[in-house]
């Protein structure tokens, strides 16, 4: 995540100041800078959201338009949302969840009403004004990508192996009667048996949790226009025990939510140390850039914290 501020000193030639104009003034950076949450298109949808959500730092959320396209902003401090300010904040993760968990409120109330396009987090304006610009430069751009999202949400799916529980889970009774007894064996030797057997059950719950995805992926590609792979999640953002060996956003029409959960409702039952989690719907956070366009960045996907797209 990284800071994206944009305007005049950027794109234009330099004019000629007023003479007598104190050089401190000259050179001063606004008090505020416009903070862009959202694209959609210009309407009742966003007209209405706005007035009812709050920004960043307490901030009233309000609309910018142009060209039949309505950013949702809301001011913030120019200083602590420039480049240096952004970049102290990255590295504070109690600020960095605040701003990320505002970005996403305002992005998924918005998406309730009407489709929009996520942005980035951080993605920072000098003024309204710079907004309406971008607007009027990337109308095209963004007409084409509200096409495509509009109707649709996207649903993750991920897909963890867990070799413990895969091990705790019971061996299937046998059939016959009793097994004869085992001969005895030394303790050096069933340590190391029971070393090779934790070995096989962990490479089984890999195998298997594999297969799921797979199944997952041909589940849902009768159902979902897009996919997208992304990068497994470790550590804290991990929800549950295992290992998530599948982390994949799927863009669904809305009319097909339901049907696709219930193509993966149950998949991975009865396999040992395997689960699914499906969550969801979600503004289009993965599908919101267009692959032909890959230096864009004002649709680049903000991703929300991890609590609340597993909620």
């Amino acid at each position: 995540m990284t800071s994206h501020l944009h305007g005049d000193d950027a794109a234009a030639p330099s004019l000629p100041q007023p003479l007598g104009r104190p050089t401190e003034q000259r050179e001063s950076a606004p008090p505020s800078s416009s903070y862009v949450y959202a694209i959609g298109r210009a309407g009742a949808g966003l007209d209405t959201a706005a007035p009812r959500l709050t920004g960043l730092r307490d901030g009233r959320v309000r609309t910018a338009s142009a060209d039949g396209l309505t950013a949702l902003v809301s001011s913030v401090p120019a200083d602590t949302f420039s480049e240096e300010g952004m970049k102290a904040q990255l590295e504070n993760l109690t600020e960095l969840e605040e701003i990320a968990r505002t970005h996403h409120t305002v992005v998924e109330s918005a998406h309730t009403g009407t489709t929009v396009l996520p942005m980035r987090l951080a993605t920072v304006y000098l003024d309204d004004a710079q907004v309406r610009s971008m607007l009027r430069e990337r109308a095209a751009e963004f007409d084409a990508l509200l096409a495509r999202l509009e109707g649709h949400a996207e649903l993750g799916v991920k897909v963890y192996a867990d070799p413990r529980a895969a091990a705790a889970d019971p061996a299937p009774a046998a059939s016959d009667g009793p097994e004869p007894a085992a001969p005895p064996v030394s303790p050096g030797r069933a340590y190391l048996r029971q070393r090779q057997a934790r070995r096989q059950t962990q490479r089984d719950a890999y195998r298997a949790a594999g297969a799921v995805a797979d199944e997952v992926r041909d589940r849902a590609a009768a159902l979902a226009r897009d996919r997208v792979a992304h990068r497994p999640q470790q550590g804290e953002l991990a929800a549950g025990a295992g290992e998530n060996i599948a982390n994949e956003a799927y863009l669904v029409p809305t009319d097909r939510l339901r049907e696709f959960h219930r193509a993966l409702t149950g998949l991975a039952d009865g396999v040992p140390g395997v689960r699914i989690e499906v969550t969801g719907p979600w503004a289009p956070y993965s599908f919101a850039t267009a692959t032909a366009t890959a230096t864009a960045t004002a649709t680049a996907t903000a991703t929300p914290p991890a609590e609340e797209r597993s909620a």
